[in-house]
């Protein structure tokens, strides 16, 4: 683990050895401030981290880096994500040196999910660098204090690097050597996919650790409660790379009207303890998709509070 210190809250409560809870918001489809304000008022004192994701699925949004400034003034942690899909390398290193003078202190280095799938199809994608090399990029500024051109930076950004993992993309053999060569590029954390399949992602967990690179980076589990069965259908067959086992969704089918919600809770309450017992598991990272008012009881219930004062 690296030993440089950043000021992250999520840094200092991994390497005090607690078991961290992040949670996301995402940014709304305008300027509305009070919309962002409306949903940190349910992550507040419930997480160590915020995600603010960035343009995600190819939507436009208000950026992350502007959203990621609100959370610092409302007293919340965030964890900036930058996609390599908009920006060049220019843009890049300005946007880094920006959002950690604003007092953001983590960043995720994500690929981006591509143009197509989003509101502006015909949109030019530019990926100039990839997500390997995003991170590799911030570890220089940081470790260096270079740009990526070997000039000086008066100030290096001390941040606390993260990236993404799926662990159930094909080929699932290769998934856990994609991990470490983002570990080897510099990532400090890693936040996972949302996990459905608990057998499969042992089995992930089991290679990650023969490997011991849960000893170089902290791992977090993604974990997505279900609302509904079509959201775990949707999930099932629309959503690349995610596996949603047909016990999960029978599950919810049985659950009976009126109560799926409950049960998609339930599902992730059982993983949280699953994950807490899992050798190589750091945290959980609880995307509660824009259903950010239920994070306060999914959090209680999981036994996550009161959260570390580190």
């Amino acid at each position: 683990m690296t030993e440089y210190k950043s000021g992250s809250n999520l840094e200092k409560v991994l390497k005090a050895g607690h078991f961290a809870f992040t949670g996301e918001c995402g940014p709304p489809k305008g300027a509305n401030v009070e919309l962002i304000k409306e949903k940190l008022s349910y992550l507040k004192g419930n997480v160590d981290a915020v995600n603010v994701t960035d343009n995600q699925t190819a939507v436009v949004r208000m950026s992350s880096w502007a959203a990621s400034t609100i959370l610092v003034q409302e007293g919340l942690e965030p964890n900036f994500q930058m996609v390599c899909r908009d920006r060049n390398r220019l843009a890049m290193q300005s946007d880094i040196l920006g959002v950690y003078a604003m007092g953001i202190r983590n960043m995720l280095c994500l690929s981006g999910d591509h143009q197509r799938f989003g509101n502006h199809p015909q949109a030019k994608n530019v990926y100039d660098i990839d997500s390997m090399q995003l991170i590799a990029l911030v570890k220089k500024m940081r470790d260096e204090g270079k740009f990526l051109n070997d000039e000086e930076i008066d100030v290096p950004p001390k941040l606390f690097i993260g990236a993404a993992c799926n662990p159930f993309a094909d080929p699932f053999e290769f998934r856990v050597y994609r991990l470490k060569k983002k570990i080897d590029a510099g990532a400090d954390f890693i936040q996972t996919q949302c996990i459905y399949n608990m057998d499969k992602f042992k089995e992930f967990m089991k290679r990650v650790v023969d490997m011991g690179l849960h000893e170089r980076c902290y791992i977090l589990a993604g974990v997505t409660p279900m609302k509904s069965v079509g959201m775990a259908n949707y999930m099932a067959k629309m959503v690349p790379g995610m596996d949603v086992p047909d016990s999960i969704i029978k599950r919810l089918k049985g659950a009976g009207k009126g109560k799926v919600a409950e049960e998609g809770i339930k599902i992730a309450l059982e993983q949280i303890e699953e994950f807490k017992e899992m050798e190589g598991v750091a945290g959980v990272h609880l995307m509660a998709i824009e259903w950010e008012h239920k994070v306060p009881e999914i959090a209680d219930r999981a036994g996550m509070l009161p959260r570390p004062q580190v």
